[in-house]
């Protein structure tokens, strides 16, 4: 079920000030994919959601799931939370303490007076697909939070919605559980082909399990693509930094080649992608990631290779991260464990003309 949003706006008053939370925000979402609202804290993410879904009224513009127009200040038109055909999962996910799985799920279905067999169908095909069946008695409070989840997502499913929201569901899990359940919901929209929206601030979540993301900054979308595009050559200098950590270089387009562009930076002339065809003279950003700097003991001539000099290591198990200066220029890097690299040493450090990217500046 696609979802289209148009010119939609909304604003809440704060210490006499108007501040906008939606900025006059046009979205397609499309049927049957994954689609990541992702930004900081105060962007506007969840109130789109909300909006969406019905549980907070915007100000101005349309909404609309599939054909249905759901949301219009202008038509006056308002169609209540609870027949959008919308499912939801919560960051607290809301489990009833007072009820089993079996009644947690059930819900949705018995406030609609369904049949009492065909609620016990629904709940077990719906408990066997989160991997739950069995669990029907045990008390919602003596479920991990992993279970928990998985039971906020069941309840969520019961009652087969058109489109699944969530609002950051992963937050209070511990960062290997939430690994876990990330692969497990991953999984789970895949096979069930249903369009669902996803609110995260975590660049992780986003990534690894959406089918496009869309990054919001102050009320406006900044950027929507497939998080492979946005990782590794966004249009977006805010995107490319907030998207993972970025070694973001000031300089100024020396020479245009096809595809890629010659540029003059503080650390010396850098050969990098241009997709943007940023224009002769004009200046501009290199981004490279950490993980692509390599380091070497000796320098070889080769394109976009520097002398440079190991500021600090850190180990943090699977990597060292490590600071190399070069010239006056301090760039992050991703080194591996078994590296014989000690800080002080000079070193060689190079990277890919394919695997760093000019951004307007």
């Amino acid at each position: 079920m696609e979802i289209r949003i148009q010119d939609l706006v909304r604003t809440y008053s704060s210490e006499g000030k108007q501040i906008k939370a939606l900025d006059h925000v046009d979205l397609t979402i499309p049927a049957n994919r994954i689609f990541t609202l992702l930004g900081p804290s105060g962007c506007g993410k969840t109130t789109l959601l909300r909006c969406i879904v019905g549980l907070e009224v915007p100000d101005g513009g349309e909404i609309y799931i599939g054909d249905e127009l759901v949301w219009s200040k202008e038509k006056n038109i308002f169609v209540p939370p609870e027949r959008r055909g919308l499912g939801m999962v919560f960051q607290t996910y809301a489990i009833w303490p007072h009820m089993n799985v079996f009644d947690n799920v059930a819900y949705p279905l018995q406030t609609q007076k369904m049949a009492k067999e065909e609620i016990r169908r629904k709940v077990a095909k719906v408990l066997d697909f989160v991997q739950l069946s069995g669990y029907e008695n045990r008390p919602a409070t003596k479920l991990s939070g992993g279970q928990q989840q998985r039971v906020a997502l069941a309840r969520a499913l019961v009652a087969e919605p058109k489109v699944i929201l969530f609002d950051e569901p992963l937050s209070n899990l511990d960062a290997k559980l939430r690994e876990e359940t990330r692969k497990e919901l991953r999984s789970f929209l895949t096979e069930l082909q249903i369009t669902a929206i996803y609110v995260t601030h975590d660049r992780v979540e986003a990534l690894a399990l959406s089918d496009l993301i869309a990054v919001m900054r102050s009320g406006k979308i900044i950027e929507i693509n497939e998080p492979k595009k946005i990782y590794f050559n966004s249009d977006s200098q805010f995107v490319a930094d907030f998207i993972g950590r970025a070694n973001l270089i000031r300089g100024t387009v020396e020479e245009l080649d096809g595809d890629h562009a010659v540029f003059a930076s503080e650390i010396g002339p850098v050969r990098a992608l241009n997709s943007q065809q940023i224009p002769l003279g004009q200046e501009a950003f290199l981004c490279v990631r950490p993980e692509f700097i390599r380091l070497a003991k000796e320098r070889k001539e080769e394109q976009n290779s520097y002398s440079g000099k190991v500021e600090t290591l850190i180990f943090i198990g699977e990597a060292f991260e490590g600071e190399i200066r070069i010239g006056e220029t301090l760039l992050t890097t991703t080194v591996e464990p078994t590296a014989d690299f000690r800080e002080g040493d000079s070193i060689a450090v190079s990277f890919d003309p394919d695997h760093c990217f000019l951004l307007a500046s």
